[in-house]
């Protein structure tokens, strides 16, 4: 089996830039998971593992070909190289090279009633994690970001997502091009928006469904509140009038779900 000692091995170098470069991840169509589960669950969400490099003082070799397959290349890595790798404190002494997937809405699966949710800008890797967690609990059929300004295969958004990364529907696209796809499939629009609202458990989310947040700090765009079906809002009592976009969304998915039975 191969074995690497040294953080100045090439290929540790080219490894280094694809947790640091989102350029990198884009040119080499390849990403760095960290940790047993996470690397678990982006084999069963179908992503192809193509390396996994392991601290054999860490973890056992058996264990790492249970999560990883059979197939897949090992790496044997000193502490020392693994420590550049490595995000965490916490470590479990493996990290995975994988390939990325392709996250257009076209190759986007709906079935005949989907619950989707689309978030527009948010540029934060916990908030998206946040979200995406939040969308495996209620086991959504997509999500959507719009307008991302972050690549999603970013380590931050893979951490925080604790591998729900890899157990979503997900796709991307600009707002115009969302939009433009949820009408094509007759999905009803429901922005969260403080213009022209109503209460949000006042509607009815049963029939094909697109749940929309924006940033705390400006919303959604204007194309968003000129395409939705009906503009909603959560009803605060508090002194301010918006909250986390994490947790707003959490509160409208599991509305959408409570209406629908949580099926």
């Amino acid at each position: 089996m191969k074995q690497i000692t040294s953080a100045q091995n090439p290929f540790i170098k080219q490894l280094i830039l694809l947790q640091d470069k989102a350029k990198a991840r884009r040119e080499t169509g390849t990403f760095l998971i960290e940790g047993q589960r996470e690397t678990e669950l982006a084999r069963k969400g179908g992503y192809e593992i193509e390396t996994v490099l392991f601290v054999p003082e860490m973890i056992a070799e058996a264990q790492v070909k249970t999560i990883a397959g059979r197939q897949t290349e090992l790496i044997e890595i000193s502490r020392e190289v693994y420590q550049k790798l490595a995000y965490r404190d916490t470590t479990e002494g493996m990290i995975a090279v994988a390939k990325t997937k392709s996250l257009k809405l076209e190759d986007l699966q709906l079935g005949d009633n989907p619950l989707v949710m689309v978030a527009e800008a948010t540029e934060k890797p916990g908030n998206i994690g946040a979200l995406l967690r939040t969308a495996d609990a209620a086991n959504l059929d997509a999500v959507i970001i719009a307008n991302p300004k972050s690549d999603l295969y970013n380590p931050n958004i893979v951490r925080s997502s604790v591998g729900c990364l890899f157990t979503n529907n997900i796709a991307t696209g600009s707002t115009n091009e969302v939009i433009a796809f949820l009408k094509s499939k007759n999905i009803n629009i429901y922005c969260a928006t403080l213009q022209d609202s109503a209460q949000y458990h006042t509607q009815d989310y049963t029939a094909p469904t697109a749940l929309v947040v924006g940033t705390e700090a400006t919303g959604l765009s204007k194309e968003w509140r000129e395409a939705s079906t009906k503009n909603i809002i959560i009803p605060m009592q508090g002194a301010i009038d918006s909250m986390n976009v994490s947790v707003a969304a959490a509160i409208l998915i599991f509305e959408a779900k409570r209406q629908r039975g949580f099926k």
